[in-house]
Order: structure tokens, then sequence, then C-alpha cells
């Protein structure tokens, strides 16, 4: 089943998620939900608070940028049918040089921005069958896995934008948070407070 994404002002995206068990309600359900949800809006990653759930739990699948040209040959190879899903996740790890790429957000629609992240992490976490694991990734894997980790920590890409580029897109936002916007997918908009 599709289900809503949640818009950029709701609650939800702010608030550090909760690690989960084996024993959470209707999981498979859940899964095959989100990685449904993911594909009807044309995403490589959705975090469990996308779809208004505060549970440590994202998911990836990379393969979509397997086919850009101006990655190398190791790098494609790597994204094509990268496909996890990360449970109680933990970053133990971020190094390297931070290099900026162009990222956007399900949650975000129409608003890409540069965002700086280092380039290769450790992440220890739980997968689909609730086994631990522990895995370096670096390049665009990295930075995928960062901007959903992101998301169960309930930080947005948009966090990480200078004071400036905030300003800039505040008006952008508000509307998103309105949902003054038009998108191709189902999306749910947090009710705006009243100015107080």
């Amino acid at each position: 089943m599709i289900l809503p994404i949640v818009a950029y002002g709701d609650a939800v995206l702010r608030k550090v998620a909760k690690d989960i068990d084996k024993e959470y309600p209707k999981f498979q359900e859940l899964l095959e939900n989100m990685w449904e949800t993911m594909y009807n809006a044309n995403g490589v990653g959705l975090a469990a608070p996308q779809i208004g759930l505060p549970i440590r739990m994202f998911l990836v699948d990379t393969t979509p940028f397997s086919d850009d040209e101006d990655l190398s040959k190791e790098e494609r190879e790597a994204l094509n049918g990268f496909k996890k899903v990360f449970i109680n996740a933990k970053i133990e790890l971020e190094e390297g040089d931070e290099w900026a790429f162009n990222e956007g957000c399900l949650s975000i629609p129409d608003i890409r921005e540069d965002v700086k992240r280092k380039g290769t992490i450790t992440i220890s976490y739980l997968d689909a069958d609730f086994k631990e694991q522990r895995d370096t990734y670096d390049g665009l894997l990295a930075r995928v896995i960062q901007h959903e980790y992101d998301h169960i920590e309930g930080i947005l890409f948009t966090d990480k934008l200078s004071s400036l580029k905030k300003r800039l897109l505040k008006a952008r936002l508000k509307n998103i948070a309105q949902g003054k916007i038009r998108v191709d997918y189902r999306m749910r908009f947090p009710e705006m407070k009243k100015a107080r």
C-alpha cells in the first residue's frame, strides 16, 4: 500500500526516533509498504519518520544512480542493485574530506541544494531479519545513508545549509508546510498552527 509522505513542517520529522525490535507490529507489512511508497515517489531512500512513524528504520535503493555517466564505472557498479534496510542504525564514524552534492528530499519536494558531508561512514544496524551488521560505505552510498540516517535523528538536509540559504528558502518551505505545492505522489501536510 502506498502511504502518504509527511511534508516539511510536521513535528514527526523533528523527533529523534526510537529503537524497535522484531516484535514490532506488522513489521513485514510496514516494510513492504515503505518500499512501495519510496518507489512510487521515485526516491532512493525513505525513513520511517517520513511516513509518520518515529522509529529508527530506513531503507535505501541506490540503483537509479547507477545510470549516472558522471560517475566512475566502480561507483556505478557499487550503486547498482544496492538495496538495504537499516534498523536501529548508529553511525559510529564519519571520516574523510567533506564534499558537496546536490540533495533533495521526498518530504521537501522541489527544493534541491548542495550539502557537504564526510566521504566515508561506518554504521552498525540490524538488517531486515534483525541480524546485527556493521559496514563501511563511501561516496554516494555513504551520502544516501547519511541523509536517511539524519531523518531518524530529527535532522533535515535544509538544516545543514548556510543561514543565508535558509533565509532564501523560508517562503518556499512555508508553502510546502501549508500544502501549497504540487507533487505527483501522496503527501500529508501538517496543519499550520496559527501565528502567536
